[in-house]
């Protein structure tokens, strides 16, 4: 284990649940390393990658509940009007979606866009789509949750993209949540949405790079002051 505690402690913070995965890439590199030497520098080089993937880094995570931050790393790739999935229980009105795709490259670890209350968790099987085409939505894997929280009820969903194949949850139903707190991960590539009710403004753009717990995605109500940030 001493490998993963040196990339945890002097490379970037990982996240547990990428600990057998970085494990079985370095185990990987020495068995084909003793095949054939430069493979092991290869697998080390995907280990050194897989370690990059699941990084944990803290954030600065904005202090103000009319502000909703970003759930995840990667870019906005859409903004739009629409009716949000049956399974979460929010009508059937369109209500404003902001997704975020994120990319092999992208930290994958997911966080709250909101401070609430958890009312709802549901999880659906699905396709493995390209998780950046609209219909993915619909028909790829996802876990959706509903926070409850002073503007309205507000739905985030994990989508899980063409390669990914596991989505985890690290959240109850009626916890309490902090905006900015880690709600689970995707593996490997994937998207999250966020459905807003009425009140919300948009404060990105399509295209725009996110980054999850820090980056104003939307806002309820006029603008204000400067935003307070605390580590998470």
């Amino acid at each position: 284990m001493s490998l993963l505690n040196t990339v945890r402690n002097t490379i970037v913070p990982v996240h547990k649940e990428g600990y057998p995965f970085v494990l079985g890439f370095f185990v990987a590199s020495l068995v084909l390393g003793w095949i054939f030497k430069p493979l092991f520098w290869i697998g080390m080089v995907l280990t050194l990658w897989c370690a990059y993937f699941f990084r944990d880094p803290e954030r600065n995570v904005p202090q103000d509940d009319d502000l909703v931050v970003s759930p995840a790393d990667g870019k906005v790739s859409a903004i739009q009007m629409v009716s949000p999935p049956l399974e979460l229980n929010l009508g059937s009105e369109p209500m404003l979606r902001i997704s975020v795709f994120m990319n092999v490259f992208d930290c994958h670890v997911n966080r709250s866009p909101i401070r609430g209350r958890i009312r709802t968790i549901a999880y659906r099987e699905g396709s493995f789509l390209n998780a950046e085409l609209d219909k993915a939505s619909e028909q790829n894997e996802r876990n959706g949750l509903v926070v409850e929280t002073g503007h309205g009820e507000i739905g985030v969903v994990q989508i899980a993209g063409l390669v990914a194949r596991r989505i985890l949850c690290f959240v109850r139903e009626n916890e309490p949540i902090d905006a900015g707190e880690r709600i689970g991960l995707i593996r490997f590539g994937s998207r999250v949405d966020v459905f807003l009710p009425a009140g919300a403004a948009s404060r990105v753009s399509v295209g725009q790079t996110a980054i999850a717990g820090e980056t104003v995605i939307a806002e309820f109500g006029s603008a204000k002051g400067p935003v307070i940030s605390r580590r998470s």
